[in-house]
């Protein structure tokens, strides 16, 4: 009994060390980039291993992809998982969260503004998109051409420096929440491979990606200018490399978002005729 007793408190007194390691460092405000930016690559990586042995045993397509498009499927499954996250949490801090208010003006000038969770989920962000990027540049340009680099180099680059700086998480958030279009455009490659480029659900997922694509990378991304437009004496006060992330990123961001809308809006009417 004693000893029992003895080994509850040893498990206890190591319980509490490993809070106070967690709280002090792991969590502590100066280690959360690099701690989320570690989590956000481990994440990444179990994901892609869970998505290959769920995929094994359960999808009879999967077996017969070739080698790369096996990868692809796993990579996607990653990258899904990552939008659906950063999709939510970048649509409850630009619309629901008092942070980024401008009803909130105790806060101080919004471009400044950030708290530790929001510094932690863009670490998160980076972490994938690191990986993401990783993967694309080792199996060039089989999972993805030199848009796909760009996109993601951009991308990694204007995140982490809202992170590292805690300088215009705002528009950097708002800029993420375009990441709500990428599970329509997973499941359609998903679709196509599974050889049911021709079915309803293909049809169905087109015009979902048509309309959010044109909602969540088209307008809100006017309405992001829009705002910085509202805001430009703040956006003018933050670093000079800052400020101009704001506008060259999302201004290079918008333009190859309207490319691929034009790719888009092309592929849905050749769907659409061929269903008439």
């Amino acid at each position: 009994m004693g000893r029992s007793l003895r080994t509850v408190e040893t498990l206890k007194a190591y319980q509490n060390q490993a809070g106070v390691l967690v709280k002090n460092y792991v969590l502590a405000d100066p280690y959360i980039p690099y701690t989320s930016m570690f989590l956000g690559m481990v994440t990444c990586k179990l994901a892609y291993d869970l998505s290959q042995l769920i995929s094994t045993f359960y999808f009879i397509n999967y077996n017969a992809l070739t080698k790369i498009q096996r990868m692809d499927w796993n990579n996607r499954a990653v990258s899904t998982l990552h939008a659906v996250f950063i999709s939510i949490m970048a649509l409850y801090f630009v619309f629901w969260s008092e942070l980024f208010s401008d009803q909130n003006h105790s806060a101080g000038l919004v471009t400044f503004r950030n708290s530790s969770i929001s510094t932690f989920a863009l670490g998160l962000s980076v972490g994938y998109f690191l990986s993401d990027l990783a993967m694309i540049c080792w199996q060039y340009p089989s999972l993805g051409g030199p848009e796909y680099v760009l996109h993601h180099s951009l991308s990694a680059i204007a995140v982490a420096y809202a992170m590292y700086m805690g300088e215009g998480q705002l528009y950097t958030y708002m800029v993420l929440i375009s990441e709500i279009t990428t599970p329509c455009i997973n499941m359609r490659w998903y679709l196509d491979v599974s050889g049911l480029k021709n079915s309803i659900a293909y049809l169905i997922n087109g015009v979902i990606i048509f309309f959010s694509w044109l909602v969540a990378r088209i307008l809100l991304f006017g309405y992001m200018f829009y705002h910085v437009y509202r805001h430009h004496n703040q956006v003018m006060q933050m670093h000079i490399f800052g400020s101009l992330l704001v506008f060259v990123v999302p201004l290079a961001l918008g333009i190859m978002n309207l490319m691929w809308f034009g790719k888009i809006l092309k592929g849905m009417k050749k769907t659409l005729m061929k269903k008439t």
